[in-house]
Formats: C-alpha cells, structure tokens, sequence
C-alpha cells in the first residue's frame, strides 16, 4: 500500500514518527509491533488498522474458526498481545481483537498507547485498571467502557493475573 501512494519508507516513517529502519523491519515482518504504531501507519496510507493486519480479499461473509485465527500476534513484552476474531472487508472501520494483558512480572511496558480508532472493550476474563488520562478504573470479567482511542490509555493486570479483553477498535474516519 505504501508503494500505491507512492510514498517513501522515509516519509511514512516520518509522517508516523518512527525510524525508517523500524518500518522497514514492520514491512518485511521483521518484528511485532504495537498497535498504535500500526495505527498510525494504517491513518498514514489511509487504510483500516485490519487492513495491515489481513492479507484475505474482500468478501461479503468472512468465518473464522477458532484454529484459523491469528492467535497472539505481537509480543507480550508490550503489555499484551492480541487476536484477530474477523478477516473481514477491508473498509468496514471496525476490527475486532481479543487483548491478551500480560501479568505484571512480565510486562516491560509502562507508557500509555494512543491511536486514532475509538475503542469498545469488555473484560472477558479477569481484571484490569484502566488507566485513562490522568484517571484509573476497575474493571473486571463482564464490565464494558467505550472511549476514545487518542486519548492515552493502558490495561494493567490486577494482581499479577492475566486477563482476556473484547477490544473492538472503530475507525470513524471511514
């Protein structure tokens, strides 16, 4: 997609305010990367975040069996890694996703993510504390939020234990 637009690794990585080394290691699946890196590199070629993330075609009705899925794409040392429950039509601006938070012990992350898309969660198993803002909230298995994806936010495991959030990323830019 860069290529269509005819854009440079140089000017992508600028626009998105990465190194063009780590975008071409992205490019060449070199390395995981975060969700808001990938964020702001879909917001850059004007494409949905599902569309970097799924290689399928277009098509009206999309199942995804459980042994099909992509399961926990990234690297936990971020915090968390992540599902694909829909390779769905690129343009829909909704991507469903099963957020794996990391226990404590293991996670290095500390700094809050920001993205464009909005962001729907529900805690399947577990408990986090939101960190939205400057403000944090408890949440545990069966509670729901919905904000604002530009605004810094970040899901810490409640004593040490792991937890499974429905995370439905919604790009309103469609």
């Amino acid at each position: 997609m860069r290529l269509r637009t005819k854009k440079t690794q140089q000017q992508v990585a600028d626009e998105c305010g990465i190194s063009k080394s780590l975008l071409s290691k992205i490019e060449n699946g070199q390395t995981a990367s975060a969700i808001a890196t990938l964020s702001k590199i879909s917001e850059v070629l004007h494409v949905p975040l599902s569309w970097l993330l799924d290689d399928h075609d277009d098509r009206d009705l999309v199942l995804l069996p459980h042994g099909e899925r992509q399961f926990k794409v990234g690297d936990e040392n971020m915090g968390y890694s992540y599902e694909l429950l829909a390779n769905r039509s690129r343009f829909t601006g909704i991507e469903p996703t099963i957020v794996h938070v990391t226990p404590r012990d293991m996670n290095v992350r500390q700094e809050a993510y920001t993205h464009s898309q909005d962001e729907f969660i529900y805690i399947l198993e577990g408990k986090i504390q939101l960190l939205y803002g400057e403000s944090k909230h408890h949440m545990e298995q069966g509670d729901s939020a919905f904000f604002k994806g530009n605004k810094s936010h970040l899901f810490i495991p409640v004593n040490n234990e792991p937890a499974r959030v429905l995370t439905i990323f919604i790009d309103n830019h469609l």
